[in-house]
């Protein structure tokens, strides 16, 4: 009998949970960057191994909420921790506060099992990392605890294994080759958003998010054209993220084309526009279409 099951990984913002995430799964399938809040709903990834499954659910990270945007983003990580088999509590080894004790809080102690992750270890002394590990699970009963970095690789060439240890006995819940269940337009705006992080300043993260306009394949040529709106909510940072003479946005289109055409294994025509809308992240309509609004699915 092989093993399968849901594992959500929780923690505050910025702590490696996507980068955890694509380790787990060994393909790329969530966003990462430098900037906090960069995940801002549940994803989904699949690694099969001869023993099972896991389905790892990347969540939102945990924070004070400024906006309506991110009160739904902190329902997504709290929702995620009601429809899983096995949760994993992500710490950065290096920064442990209080809002780590706020999400360790959260964690469920009946039904499903908690397993405790402390990342970047990289950039820690080692001496202190077991005083630490000893101090949170003082806090609650983790199952079990790995000391890692999800960047490196160090100390995590087997964690999927462990992991499945946790889960129940059960059939595989997609095809063997499956890596995630996010729609491919879903993906596609991600992948834009994450080159507009990775080349903006930092007011411009929080403050944008990617709409799919059009999404078209020829099925004579297999070309897909994507139509993308990019939403900002000053004018200054329209011309942020556009750029001198259109330079950083020329810079965000080949990087997300680039990226988009490994994914589907097709050649894509992309095209974008950056717009101004003052407090988007206020207005129920839009975050609806983001995927983020109560009881909608976040691959939406």
């Amino acid at each position: 009998m092989t093993r399968c099951g849901l594992v959500a990984l929780v923690g505050r913002p910025n702590v490696g949970k996507s980068t955890l995430a694509n380790l787990i799964v060994g393909e790329k399938f969530a966003i990462v960057s430098k900037s906090a809040q960069t995940t801002r709903n549940r994803l989904q990834g699949v690694r099969t191994l001869p023993e099972g499954q896991i389905v790892v659910v990347d969540t939102p990270g945990i924070h004070r909420p400024q906006h309506r945007m991110n009160e739904l983003m902190v329902e997504e990580a709290k929702a995620a921790l009601r429809d899983v088999d096995l949760v994993v509590m992500v710490i950065d080894a290096c920064a442990f506060g209080t809002g780590d004790r706020f999400v360790i809080s959260l964690l469920p102690r009946e039904r499903v099992p908690s397993l405790l992750v402390l990342n970047k270890v990289d950039k820690m002394r080692k001496p202190d990392l077991l005083p630490l590990a000893s101090s949170v699970n003082q806090m609650f009963p983790f199952a079990a605890t790995y000391m890692l970095s999800a960047l490196t690789g160090e100390n995590a060439e087997d964690l999927p294994g462990r992991l499945l240890a946790f889960l129940p006995e059960g059939p595989a819940l997609f095809p063997e080759d499956y890596i995630t269940s996010q729609q491919t337009r879903f993906m596609a705006a991600e992948m834009i958003r994450e080159k507009i992080l990775r080349h903006t300043r930092q007011e411009i993260p929080h403050e944008t998010c990617v709409l799919i306009e059009s999404y078209q394949e020829d099925e004579e040529t297999g070309l897909v054209s994507v139509e993308a709106t990019i939403l900002v909510e000053k004018d200054s940072q329209k011309g942020i993220v556009i750029g001198s003479e259109g330079s950083l946005l020329k810079m965000v289109g080949t990087e997300a084309r680039e990226d988009l055409e490994r994914l589907i294994g097709q050649k894509v025509f992309l095209k974008m526009w950056v717009k101004v809308r003052p407090g988007w992240r206020d207005d129920p309509a839009l975050l609806r279409q983001l995927g983020l609004a109560p009881g909608d699915a976040s691959t939406a």
